[in-house]
């Protein structure tokens, strides 16, 4: 038998379907309406992780317009994608699904989701384009190789002018193997978005309760971020938790995720400006239980956790506070110290850094620079963002981008 034929007609085909491999194939089919687009998928299930997203609600973007500030989102890949960012926008996903009947919504901390609340509107949308499109789907089957040649690549000894491996992040580096065994070097795959376990800690019992304003600091490194802290029956979540375990991914995991935190529970920088709000908040509350009377937004039974921890009693009166007590309840405050042993996965979204390393791939096309035809697309990708739908995004771009170009191939 001689070697594969490769038709007058463009094939392309796309490896995973998850957002970006579905980005991608649709992005090749409307640059090529004439292309032949085949997109494998090695399990029973596309686009698992859409399905999953922001509570089963999928946070589809973020509504950051400016690529500026877009890139500052991502702790890795920030500056490749400062080449990829402006070719497919923010602005150019809203446009993108609300003209497919998909209206978003912006919720006040930026995060865009479809206005039904439902990922099943994204992956219904997503579905039906790839059908109007005529692209081919190849459930339950796994790619086994990959094989460069001169005119176009073989996909399990299938001739395609071009490939867009849109697999996704892997937990262990040997889930890039077959990547790695085409010439391409992998950047070691950790967790990202994860949760504070706290065994040993007390605060537990709190679990449901949100600070809004905390600012958290990993001691010993400069890693420090400030918004809501949710307590859980593990430890501790919520955006500020989150992004620090995103920025501190590899920090962390050198650490074995044993590390104290350290948090200011009400947002306000030291102890002279607390002193001045407490002086300002006192002539009116001075008489007032400490119970009842709290000079800070937080949740009540948070305040009088924070009240036992500084070792007050709830039922003693403002006025009768000491200048030593006042002083260890403003450092309970502004320095609380918490033990972290142990990480959770984010709901069920996993993401990772690592994976292919970006100085191997143009940004600029999303083209391997070591393997011409061969195209990557998502967290494949050693690019991850912080939680808030920054992740989709770069879904979209990088997907949309490998698909415009996989079909500009001569």
């Amino acid at each position: 038998m001689g070697p594969p034929y490769f038709s007058a007609m463009k094939r392309v085909a796309v490896i995973g379907g998850g957002a970006a491999g579905f980005f991608a194939a649709l992005s090749a089919s409307e640059h090529e309406p004439s292309c032949a687009v085949v997109l494998f998928e090695k399990s029973d299930k596309v686009l698992a992780k859409v399905k999953v997203s922001g509570g089963g609600r999928c946070n589809v973007t973020n509504a950051t317009f400016k690529t500026g500030q877009l890139i500052k989102n991502y702790p890795r890949g920030s500056k490749p994608l400062r080449k990829t960012f402006p070719q497919f926008e923010t602005q150019d996903t809203v446009d993108w699904f609300t003209s497919r009947g998909v209206k978003l919504k912006t919720e006040s901390d930026g995060r865009m989701f479809p206005a039904s609340d439902s990922s099943q509107s994204i992956i219904d949308c997503l579905m039906a384009q790839v059908h109007k499109a005529g692209i081919e789907i190849r459930m339950r089957t796994p790619v086994k190789s990959i094989t460069p040649q001169d005119d176009g690549i073989l996909v399990n000894e299938e001739a395609f002018d071009a490939v867009i491996v849109a697999t996704g992040g892997s937990p262990k580096s040997s889930g890039f193997d077959w990547l790695a065994a085409l010439g391409h070097s992998i950047t070691q795959p950790v967790p990202s978005l994860f949760t504070f376990n706290m065994p040993e800690e007390t605060v537990k019992e709190m679990m449901g309760l949100v600070v809004k304003k905390a600012l958290v600091r990993i001691q010993g490194t400069k890693l420090s971020h400030q918004g809501p802290v949710l307590i859980t029956h593990w430890g501790m979540s919520g955006p500020a938790v989150l992004k620090l375990s995103a920025w501190g991914a590899r920090e962390l995991q050198s650490r074995g995720y044993a590390f104290n935190i350290q948090v200011n529970w009400i947002g306000i920088a030291n102890e002279i400006e607390v002193n001045e709000h407490l002086n300002a908040w006192l002539p009116t509350n001075r008489k007032k239980k400490l119970a009842n009377a709290c000079p800070f937004d937080l949740p009540k039974n948070f305040w009088l956790y924070l009240i036992g921890k500084a070792e007050l009693s709830s039922d003693s009166l403002w006025l009768e506070m000491s200048k030593k007590s006042r002083n260890k309840l403003i450092n309970t405050l502004l320095n609380d110290i918490y033990a972290v042993k142990g990480k959770t996965t984010f709901k069920e979204e996993f993401v990772t850094c690592g994976g292919i390393n970006t100085s191997e791939v143009d940004f600029q096309t999303m083209q391997s620079c070591m393997i011409p035809r061969l195209y990557f697309a998502g967290e494949v990708l050693d690019v991850d963002g912080i939680t808030g739908g920054f992740n989709f995004q770069a879904a979209w771009s990088t997907g949309f981008v490998a698909g415009k170009n996989a079909v500009r191939i001569k």
